[in-house]
């Protein structure tokens, strides 16, 4: 079992919170921490180089690394990996979050239970992003719920309890649309007299699941994965939740939580279900669209910079799911790039605010200003990430932004020549407006935060980020630039999964 490489992705935390739970000091919680977390993202590294290499060498299996466990035979429930490109760009950047939360957590209170939590949730991310079993997906995603309620209860602040417990209720209401959609998958996922299965790939090839069902599934699997990657109007739970969470937690939370809802509409709901998904997208893609909108004028009038940034994830994932419902190859390779790049950008956003309110105390703008004075290194990275936020070429938010509108403009246009319609020309329209008021809301931050006249005199006695703040900040600003710099490397890596058969199951 332990000879695929995947596997390892799930084991690598467990082992870690063994070692977690043997830890008797501060200095062991975080060398356990940082090893670990510097070996998952080793992991991810060797299995990017290997996955390139598979597929350099001819391997263009719509899967690879495929390899299946009997869990529970009654059910034909399996314990099944496999990943392709989107796969790998997804543990990639997860590792990345994890190890730059490692050491933005480096003072965390009571830091054993708070590592605890953490890593299990991220073993939840992992498993997710490996499996190809719908069961074992939808259990590796509770598994990545449930730490959110803890994390933010106890280590968080403000409304903690509120957010926590609004946070745990919408996402959990979201799971009982979901279960009840893959439950429908897996009762309709063989050919008359065949066994039915949870495999992802088997009911892709099946393609048993009549035009009815699917009219009725659909809608339940994309709002169930919807309402985490924070669709209108089911978003409200990710302000909150966002602005109650301690740093590391809205790291991984924005980072890659979220990105969950986005793989799995694409992953589940639209391959599972593609005649369902031409015929209803435009209902999600009008919800869609205004995620991507409402989100951005929110942040404009925010004044807390964590529900800022908060209301800005909530338009960025929205052009992840709008973009993934043009059901168009570039369209989706762009949102699949949107995923990474707020993926990092987020990160870093919540890093540095979280850095900043440990020294000011405050996260309302109207309390700060100079800081660019005050705190140089922390302030320039800020900039760095709000370039990226409103899409500066040469930083991952541009490349990602300009994939998905030239692949929405595609499907508009394409879609208006057949006659059939403008609404997805219209929406690409409202959506690109969102470029000019992301440019609103960043630049009004970084114009009160980190410049004109220092606010609180007792601002001028602050330090300036220490060693562990510059390595995860630095990191995650060398992904972002990197990024930015060699986009056809990951365009390449995402786009390769789009094959012809993909597509040929999808009915385009």
């Amino acid at each position: 079992m332990l000879s695929n490489i995947l596997i390892y992705f799930v084991v690598i935390p467990l082992i870690m919170l063994g070692g977690l739970a043997l830890c008797r000091n501060i200095r062991q919680i975080r060398a356990v921490a940082v090893i670990g977390s510097l070996a998952l993202t080793a992991l991810s590294v060797y299995l990017l180089v290997d996955f390139l290499a598979l597929r350099a060498a001819g391997d263009n299996a719509p899967m690879l690394y495929v390899d299946s466990w009997t869990w529970f035979e009654p059910l034909n429930i399996h314990l099944a990996v496999g990943v392709d490109g989107i796969s790998v760009a997804m543990i990639l950047l997860s590792s990345i979050i994890v190890l730059a939360g490692s050491f933005a957590s480096w003072t965390i209170a009571q830091p054993k239970a708070f590592f605890l939590w953490l890593i299990l949730l991220s073993t939840g991310v992992f498993g997710f992003f490996i499996s190809i079993d719908l069961f074992t997906m939808f259990m590796f995603y509770e598994v990545a719920l449930i730490p959110m309620y803890l994390l933010i209860g106890v280590w968080g602040s403000g409304r903690k309890n509120y957010s926590a417990m609004k946070l745990t209720l919408m996402l959990m209401g979201g799971s009982a649309f979901l279960m009840l959609g893959l439950i429908g998958i897996y009762y309709h996922s063989a050919p008359e007299g065949g066994q039915l299965t949870w495999n992802i790939l088997e009911i892709a090839k099946n393609d048993a699941i009549s035009h009815g069902w699917q009219t009725f599934l659909f809608p339940m699997t994309f709002v169930g994965f919807g309402v985490l990657g924070a669709m209108f109007p089911f978003h409200t739970w990710s302000p909150d939740g966002h602005a109650s969470a301690p740093t590391a937690v809205s790291m991984l939370h924005a980072g890659v939580l979220m990105k969950l809802g986005g793989y799995g509409c694409f992953r589940v709901a639209i391959y599972l279900m593609p005649q369902a998904a031409h015929e209803l997208s435009y209902i999600f893609l009008i919800l869609t669209g205004i995620s991507v909108v409402y989100g951005a004028f929110c942040a404009c009038v925010k004044t807390d910079l964590k529900y800022i940034n908060a209301y800005s994830s909530v338009s960025h994932c929205g052009l992840v799911l709008f973009a993934i419902l043009m059901l168009n190859s570039t369209a989706m390779t762009g949102a699949i790039m949107q995923m990474l790049s707020h993926g990092l950008m987020t990160a870093l956003f919540f890093a540095l605010i979280g850095m900043i309110y440990g020294r000011t105390h405050t996260r309302e703008i109207t309390q700060m200003g100079g800081m660019m004075k005050i705190l140089p290194y922390l302030s320039v990275c800020y900039v760095i990430a709000g370039m990226a936020s409103l899409g500066l070429p040469g930083l991952s938010g541009f490349v990602a932004e300009m994939t998905v509108f030239v692949g929405s403009f595609q499907a508009g246009m394409a879609n208006y020549l057949a006659g059939e319609g403008s609404l997805r020309l219209v929406f690409t329209l409202v959506a690109c407006c969102s470029i000019v008021i992301t440019a609103v809301y960043i630049l009004r931050v970084v114009g009160k935060l980190l410049f004109g006249p220092v606010y609180d005199e007792h601002h001028l006695t602050l330090t300036d980020a220490t060693w562990w703040e510059r390595l995860a900040t630095a990191t995650l600003i060398i992904c972002v630039a990197g990024i930015g710099c060699f986009p056809n490397f990951f365009n390449n890596l995402i786009k390769a999964t789009f094959t012809p058969e993909i597509f040929s199951v999808l009915g385009m």
